[in-house]
């Protein structure tokens, strides 16, 4: 998923004593450290709710807002982690911290579905009981009608997730008169669901249990909701939203506990999420207690006096994402495959890990894949010397490139968010493009509308900096929803293929590891990183680095747990 919001003001180097703070940090970073969250490991049981912390108010800070609500439209890592006390589908990431937070589990279903032989029809059996926040209790037309409504809204992964689903086809090329007849069907007497795929998809159960997949009330609108909230089914419902300055969860008062692993009840009665302050700001509230969290990176300047006087409060997380370019293949220069590959030749990794916040906080990247990901492969096609790791940028190549290309002297727009590190990282473009040749010129966005801007064809985006931070640990995930014909959709805001890159033959080779992954993970995982190769050396995208998750909380917040799939689960912290 993208990651809507990140660092501020990270411009200087990190010191010897920033990184044997944030070491130490690290050590406990899986773990609860702070007074609150030490009580917290102490008296929880496994399974067991602890009703002496319920309630509270907890207040978390971000810069900005992360647009739309509506779980089946927003692609962010923002609101996606809310989601996760809010709504939900027949499937779930288990609530938990640690490896076992990639298991899913059932959800809305009251156990694991019916497969048959061939792979290709599941049957899931709806749990009785289950309200939502509007009174009205889940059935199978609402799971019906929620599948309908994922392809009528253009889910940012209805034709790649979604698009095995028998009819799917049909709903992806017109999605205002999709119906799913065939391929998602209801027994109300029986309160069961059938799913109907066309080939077999090792990986749906992992589509089923992120927010794209939530299930909906049959009546809601076929249309992003916007500011407007949908009925939740989890512990929080929306009070209030208002993007330029805060959205605040109430307590849904038709929750009841089905499941601890799928949703679990949550502890704080009221979260107070506002948006507007600078993260310094922001993080100084944290420090004095008047706010619980931030969402957004804590500045590097401020590393080395959290990863100390602060250390107890330290959380830091490796991560599965990476920070890239999108190189525009269907306009001028990067339809020239030269011109692409001289892009990746030029930049410097170091120099953006640098930018970030240093070596402590990312580490040059070379592959789409992260490193600990399924189907990772060490490669480096584009380091000065060669070699499988980063080691320098080649300017010389690249420039010889561009002049091969007959590229030089065009003008290139890169589109950045307008946050500190953001366009810092767009000014070191511009000078490295202008050196090979170019004539650049930086476009920052408000962080609020930059994502679907450079999603849309029609603002003929050349040149775009931006994140992915995986859905669920599948390699297809990477590759597959950034890079497949498929995941571009001309004229959406939602076409996450923002490099427009389709390749018929890459495609070919997507579908054959998929197939693979039914009996043979090992060998599809190969397939994933050959295919990895294959896209370089075509070179859409230029990989940068891959970042940690640094989470700062206040002293009064405890139960400190981070998922591997959604980070930090906010509906259970405990809260003085």
């Amino acid at each position: 998923m993208a990651r809507h919001l990140l660092r501020a003001h990270p411009l200087i180097r990190p010191t010897a004593a920033i990184s044997a703070a944030l070491v130490l940090a690290a050590c406990s970073s899986t773990q609860p450290t702070a007074p609150a969250a030490s009580a917290a490991a102490a008296a929880a049981t496994p399974g067991g709710f602890q009703e002496a912390h319920k309630g509270g108010t907890l207040k978390l800070l971000a810069k900005s807002a992360a647009g739309t609500l509506d779980p089946q439209v927003n692609y962010t890592l923002q609101y996606w982690q809310l989601y996760q006390s809010m709504y939900d589908g027949l499937m779930a990431f288990r609530k938990v911290g640690g490896e076992e937070s990639f298991k899913v589990v059932p959800d809305l279903a009251e156990a694991m579905p019916e497969v048959s032989d061939d792979g290709k029809t599941y049957v899931f059996k709806l749990r009785k009981g289950v309200k939502f926040s509007s009174g009205d209790e889940v059935t199978a037309d609402d799971v019906v009608a929620s599948f309908e409504r994922l392809f009528k809204v253009s889910s940012p992964t209805a034709g790649t997730f979604y698009n095995g689903i028998a009819g799917a086809a049909a709903c992806v090329k017109k999605p205002k008169s999709c119906s799913l007849d065939e391929g998602v069907t209801g027994d109300a007497a029986a309160g069961t669901v059938t799913i109907k795929l066309t080939q077999p998809d090792p990986e749906f159960l992992f589509k089923l249990a992120v927010p794209h997949a939530s299930v909906l009330p049959k009546g809601s609108p076929a249309k992003d909701s916007g500011t407007k909230p949908l009925p939740t089914t989890g512990p929080y419902m929306v009070g209030s939203y208002d993007p330029s300055r805060a959205l605040k969860l109430v307590r849904n008062p038709h929750f009841t506990e089905w499941s601890r692993d799928a949703q679990p009840q949550a502890y704080a009665d009221e979260i107070d999420y506002s948006f507007g302050l600078t993260v310094e700001a922001a993080v100084t509230a944290v420090q004095n207690g008047q706010a619980d969290w931030v969402f957004d990176p804590p500045p590097a300047d401020r590393l080395n006096e959290l990863g100390t006087t602060y250390a107890d409060q330290v959380h830091i997380s490796q991560l599965t994402a990476f920070w890239y370019l999108t190189l525009n293949t269907n306009l001028a220069p990067f339809d020239n495959e030269q011109a692409r590959q001289a892009i990746n030749w030029a930049v410097d990794r170091n120099a953006l890990v640098q930018l970030y916040g240093g070596a402590n906080l990312a580490q040059p990247a070379c592959t789409v894949l992260p490193p600990g990901f399924p189907g990772h492969v060490d490669f480096c096609d584009y380091t000065k010397d060669g070699g499988a790791k980063w080691s320098a940028p080649d300017l010389e190549k690249a420039k010889q490139l561009v002049q091969q290309s007959g590229t030089a002297g065009q003008e290139i727009g890169i589109v950045v968010q307008d946050d500190t590190v953001n366009k810092s990282i767009g000014e070191y473009l511009q000078s490295v493009l202008t050196e090979i040749g170019y004539k650049a010129v930086l476009k920052p966005l408000s962080g609020d509308i930059q994502f679907t801007y450079i999603q849309n064809t029609e603002n003929k985006v050349q040149l775009a900096l931006t994140q992915w931070y995986q859905d669920y640990p599948a390699a297809s995930n990477f590759l597959n929803v950034l890079l497949s014909c498929a995941s571009f959709k001309p004229g959406s805001d939602s076409s996450i293929n923002i490099a427009g890159f389709c390749d018929k033959g890459i495609d070919t080779q997507m579908q054959t590891a998929l197939e693979t992954q039914r009996t043979d993970q090992a060998k599809a995982d190969q397939l994933w990183g050959q295919i990895d190769q294959e896209i370089m050396k075509k070179s859409p995208v230029v990989p940068l680095f891959t970042p940690k998750q640094v989470n700062f909380i206040s002293k009064r917040v405890g139960n400190y747990q981070f998922s591997k799939q959604f980070y930090m689960l906010v509906g259970q912290l405990w809260v003085q």
